[in-house]
């Protein structure tokens, strides 16, 4: 349906998606002068006025913090997620506004809100290092990343300074380091493992996690408004601090600082609007997400920040004479090599040691080893490798016998029980073709949008990688002098971690890959793909803070091309 006054719908850039990657694309876009309408299918959530629990004490939550069953039915995919309680459950999306088809178990978890899950994520940011981008080309399994370290190391910079990221410098080739503020302290047997693993693996370093917090804000942090962490690991119903990065605390007001910015919320986009006379897309179709009446934007320039499953969703849906299989999709891949995290393994123990020490206060990260298994060359019957998370922490023991006023009393005089330790893998999985999103040929959502269709699941290279974390971190422990060691299979399905990438990769051949290396599509050169969609492998890092590096980089190009009258 075309407009009658094309001016007022008209903008130099649109990007669809406010969260991490779309909330730096709005940043950078407007920040060159561009004026960017910035689309979400969500309602509007204006930082600190619209966290309503973010205060609140646990006696004032009707369930204590809990979820009804009722809420749990109304949430069944999202409630599995372990930052899903009484206090954010607002900002995740109901099964009712988020229908889609599981070919195979997958947890499709989504926050439909303006920020969308910049308020929900975990906050663990690594960089990638040149092991992660060649790994494709060294064991042949999807296709060679277009760029290596060295291409994304100033943007990784750049967004470092703006964010806030807590960490140190560790001089690992395995884990580049950044730009970093005060990092958080390790407890006493986390720094004892680190010595005891430094002993037996020199290989297999122990570091400090690694996160978007404000230990120590810079002016750029004061500037946004933001302030330093208050450590209080509430973090999943919003910061009114801005003490960790979110599009709502960070870089959404700053874009609207500008003058340059149009944000619209409850805006669900239908699809990309293609001209084929001028070879270029020239905008986006928006259904009201109360309305349902259907408008359409333009613009030069389109970022697509959907989230990955969505963005693929927007392009498949995207079809016409000249794509008619979804846009720019010629090689038939796109919706193809769907890839995720495997956080299936958790091993956990005893130490009976520092028997005189506990800690004190809390932490929004742990202890963190990066990748040791087939980094330098194929060591295992497995592909690829995985990361994992070390904790340690005092557990209380009290006698809970009696009533009244004795069991009160016992409550109040616990005592410390042994160090309890616990360890949690990042596997990454291997994208393969059979790993498919689809549209669905039937069923639609509320807006007459085909579903989507997710068939992805594990294989026998996550089982193999699953057993060799479990064998070898059982080895560590016992080396360490833990006890009761237990190898925990969480279960986890496939996405339950908001970890799904692929089906719009990067590559160098068009024959083989959706994008080039500045986040371009082969074939639609004027639309750019920067969130988990882009991705060609997964690696072992969480991927947030690369695709915001990948995000500010393409939007750099995209401006550099406009200027150049390229596009």
């Amino acid at each position: 349906m075309a407009n009658t006054n094309i001016d007022n719908y008209s903008f130099d850039a649109i990007v669809v998606g406010s969260g991490i990657s779309g909330g730096w694309a709005a940043k950078e876009l407007t920040d060159k002068g561009l004026r960017t309408l910035l689309l979400d299918r969500g309602r509007n959530v204006q930082h600190v006025t619209d966290y309503p629990t973010a205060m609140m004490n646990p006696w004032e939550f009707e369930h204590r913090g809990e979820v009804s069953l009722q809420t749990k039915q109304a949430y069944s995919v999202a409630s599995r997620n372990y930052a899903f309680n009484e206090g954010s459950s607002l900002f995740y999306a109901k099964d009712s506004d988020h229908p889609y088809v599981q070919e195979k178990p997958f947890d499709w978890i989504q926050g439909y809100q303006v920020g969308g899950r910049s308020l929900l994520w975990g906050r663990q940011t690594q960089r990638w290092s040149d092991f992660d981008f060649s790994g494709p080309a060294r064991d042949g399994f999807a296709v060679d990343w277009p760029i290596r370290y060295v291409d994304l190391a100033p943007w990784y910079s750049h967004v470092e300074r703006f964010a806030g990221i807590s960490g140190n410098r560790d001089g690992l080739a395995t884990l580049p380091d950044g730009e970093f503020l005060p990092p958080h302290e390790m407890s006493c047997v986390e720094t004892y493992f680190k010595q005891k693993m430094g002993q037996h693996y020199p290989d297999r370093p122990v570091i400090m996690g690694r996160v978007a917090h404000l230990t120590q804000p810079n002016p750029i942090h004061t500037k946004q408004g933001r302030a330093r962490c208050q450590h209080r690991t509430l973090c999943e119903r919003g910061c009114p601090f801005g003490g960790y990065y979110s599009s709502n605390a960070s870089t959404i007001p700053w874009a609207l600082k500008t003058g340059k910015l149009t944000l619209r919320p409850d805006s669900v986009v239908h699809s990309i609007i293609y001209d084929p006379v001028k070879a270029k897309a020239t905008g986006v179709r928006v259904i009201d997400a109360h309305t349902k009446q259907m408008t359409e934007y333009y613009a030069r320039v389109l970022f697509l920040n959907a989230s990955a499953l969505n963005t693929n969703k927007i392009l498949l849906n995207s079809s016409s004479s000249r794509f008619p299989h979804g846009l720019g999709n010629d090689n038939g891949l796109l919706g193809k090599f769907i890839a995720f995290h495997s956080y299936r393994g958790r091993v956990a123990g005893q130490y009976a040691g520092f028997a005189d020490t506990t800690t004190s206060g809390r932490r929004p990260n742990s202890s963190y080893l990066p990748r040791f298994r087939n980094v330098i060359h194929q060591e295992t019957d497995f592909l690829r490798g995985y990361a994992a998370t070390f904790s340690a922490g005092r557990s209380s023991q009290a006698d809970q016998s009696g009533l009244g006023a004795d069991l009160k009393k016992r409550l109040t005089s616990s005592t410390l029980g042994p160090w309890l330790v616990q360890s949690s893998m990042m596997g990454e999985t291997i994208p393969k073709e059979i790993s498919t999103v689809r549209l669905d040929p039937t069923l639609k959502d509320s807006w007459g949008i085909p579903q989507l269709s997710v068939s992805v699941a594990y294989d026998e290279n996550d089982e193999k990688m699953l057993r060799d974390f479990f064998e070898q971190f059982a080895e560590m422990y016992e080396r360490a002098g833990f006890t009761d060691i237990k190898q925990i299979d969480t279960g986890r399905i496939p996405g339950s971690e908001n970890h799904e990438m692929g089906g719009v990769r990067m590559g160098r051949d068009p024959k083989t890959s959706l994008l080039n290396k500045w986040n371009q599509l082969h074939a639609c050169k004027n639309v750019f793909v920067t969130d988990g969609a882009c991705m060609t492998s997964t690696s072992t890092q969480n991927p947030s803070l690369t695709y915001m590096a990948l995000t500010a980089r393409a939007a750099d190009y995209a401006v550099r091309q406009l200027k150049a009258q390229n596009l």
